[in-house]
């Protein structure tokens, strides 16, 4: 989510101003907010991340999406593009377009500069209301660097991080893995800055 916003139109009226328009907006509270481009390094962890999790629940109940299935967070009234969305069982849309979900099983977000506050904090806090979202997972890509939270029983939500290429993810819910090597396969990592500002 990047620009400010520009409008105040009802869900209805998004629904249909979003369906007619050439570029991706989210909604939340009545505004509505024209989301950035996508940077090399985003483009390609998430099609990493969709040829992994695709490879490994082909013939299976579950579905993999990209950053163009619109999920709507019903509690809330947020429309959202996630990166990459899994669908596990029946997928139910809002209407007949079945372009908005409304069950997603497993979010995947990749973080950037202008979006990492917001995918951890608001976003996350709207996704949390969604009974059907199982797992959700924060993909830096200035850094190896990965953060999976899957909620338990007691409706409390386990953090785990992945921080080496040699680490795997482990998506219980869907029965598949992420392997940082995969995720970050062709990648281009900068280094990090050393104290006198030069590239490790």
């Amino acid at each position: 989510m990047a620009a400010q916003p520009q409008i105040r139109l009802t869900p209805a009226e998004y629904l249909a101003f979003e369906r007619k328009c050439e570029f991706k907006n989210e909604y939340w509270a009545g505004q509505v907010l024209a989301m950035a481009g996508a940077s090399e390094r985003h483009n390609l962890i998430e099609t990493n991340v969709i040829i992994a999790l695709g490879s490994q629940l082909r013939g299976k109940s579950c579905k993999v999406y990209p950053s163009d299935m619109r999920v709507k967070v019903p509690a809330t009234d947020l429309y959202t593009y996630p990166d990459v969305t899994v669908m596990c069982g029946k997928a139910q849309f809002e209407d007949i377009d079945r372009d908005t979900l409304l069950n997603p099983t497993v979010i995947v977000e990749i973080l950037s500069k202008s979006t990492e506050n917001y995918d951890r904090g608001k976003k996350f806090q709207n996704y949390r209301t969604l009974e059907s979202l199982a797992e959700y997972v924060l993909i830096a890509q200035d850094a190896v660097h990965i953060e999976h939270y899957v909620r338990q029983p007691d409706n409390q939500w386990l953090l785990s991080e992945a921080k080496d290429l040699s680490a795997v993810v482990d998506l219980p819910t869907i029965q598949c893995t992420l392997a940082l090597i995969d995720v970050y396969d062709k990648v281009d990592i900068e280094p990090p800055l050393n104290l006198n500002g030069h590239g490790g």
